[in-house]
């Protein structure tokens, strides 16, 4: 079967209908190691499907979000949170005229390096961790150096940086921590991420009975709405309002040329190390989803009946980190192998940060928990035993 070469210069040709604001693949920074082109697929398309292929990115549907290893069929997990952040941002991303395919791949690789039982997990390594431990970080350590049996995926620039720049400080949805993403398309993941976690935690809290609906505050509910859709809508139109003018949705860039791009680029970074994002949402909308989120954190995320089982959740991280720093030689080999050199305690950090909730649970339990052992007391339950 012929493959025809123009497929990808079609798609490449198609992002000329985008706003100049946009991030195009075809101007892309490029790679940490340069690679042949695909034929059929562009830059950040590419980054999206190998993400999504990836080892890390398939051990997201055991991973807590909330609550510890849920036993519901309902609740969310990192993979589904994932999944919604995606689609958040790539409504915003679509109706402000800007790349999917970008913002669709940071979305999809924002929360690999997250640890086994949410930031219970991540707040312990953090802690032990000489050199602390954000998940954010371990994100792009995971697409750069762990990923594929320590080759890495070799993303583009742009897709690092977002995944990079997505976590914010506990001020508010908006507060920079790591700075503000170089693209736009970065800056709607990193705002869709809290516009998912928080509505969707909200449903996992009622649902597992800490918080009625009645319980969420007024003023919120009032301006952002009742439901989960009525909040998720409101919040996503307002940032579309907001932003418009100042990514120039109305206008594409079917000839601008690549000098054009690199001084619109230039603006777009200029104005980021100031930190001034260009995707908004207005005043009145930001503190009322800064007051839920807030709530969140008082009444679920930190005390909360399920405070006990975040304890004992850190204190099982906290126990697998000593015991491999201890014994390095009951790691896995490919990571005993350790081709770079780095200290056991960083490779350690990769590996327990890499687990599961269930593999951290069975882990543990494999180490620590005795075996019990009976003597068959029959012949037939020896039989039953072979």
């Amino acid at each position: 079967m012929m493959i025809h070469s123009d497929i990808r210069f079609r798609i490449e040709e198609s992002e000329r209908r985008l706003s100049p604001c946009a991030a195009k693949s075809r101007f892309s920074r490029g790679r940490l190691t340069p690679e042949e082109p695909s034929p059929v697929r562009a830059e950040f398309q590419r980054d999206r499907d190998r993400l999504i292929h990836s080892k890390s990115f398939r051990r997201l549907k055991h991973k807590t979000q909330v609550f510890i290893a849920p036993l519901g069929d309902h609740y969310v997990t990192r993979l589904t949170h994932t999944l919604e952040v995606a689609q958040i941002a790539r409504t915003i991303a679509r109706a402000l005229n800007l790349n999917e395919d970008l913002t669709e791949a940071i979305a999809t690789g924002h929360d690999l390096g997250h640890t086994p039982f949410g930031h219970a997990g991540e707040e312990t390594l953090n802690r032990i961790y000489q050199d602390g431990f954000h998940h954010n970080e371990q994100s792009l350590r995971v697409v750069d150096l762990l990923e594929k049996n320590g080759q890495g995926l070799n993303l583009t620039w742009e897709v690092r940086d977002g995944i990079l720049r997505h976590s914010k400080a506990r001020d508010s949805v908006v507060a920079e921590a790591w700075g503000v993403a170089r693209t736009i398309e970065g800056q709607i993941v990193k705002i869709a991420d809290s516009i998912a976690y928080v509505n969707h935690d909200i449903g996992d809290a009622i649902r597992a009975g800490l918080i009625t609906d009645k319980d969420l505050p007024a003023r919120s509910v009032a301006i952002l709405g009742q439901t989960h859709a009525e909040r998720i809508n409101n919040v996503v139109c307002n940032i579309i309002e907001t932003s418009w003018d100042m990514v120039r949705s109305g206008e594409d860039s079917a000839h601008q040329t690549q000098a054009e791009y690199a001084e619109t680029r230039r603006f777009i970074e200029d104005l980021a190390d100031q930190n001034k994002p260009l995707v908004q949402m207005g005043e009145r909308v930001l503190e009322a989803l800064d007051e839920l989120r807030e709530f969140m954190f008082q009444k679920v995320y930190i005390d909360s009946a399920a405070k006990e089982e975040v304890d004992k959740a850190q204190q099982l991280v906290e126990t697998l980190y000593g015991h491999f720093c201890k014994h390095p030689e009951q790691l896995p080999q490919e990571l005993q192998a350790n081709p770079r050199g780095e200290p056991i305690e960083r490779i350690v950090c990769d590996y327990v940060s890499g687990m599961t909730d269930w593999y951290a649970l069975r882990v543990f339990e494999e180490i620590y928990v005795p075996r019990l052992w009976s003597v068959p007391s029959s012949p037939l339950d020896l039989k039953g035993r072979l």
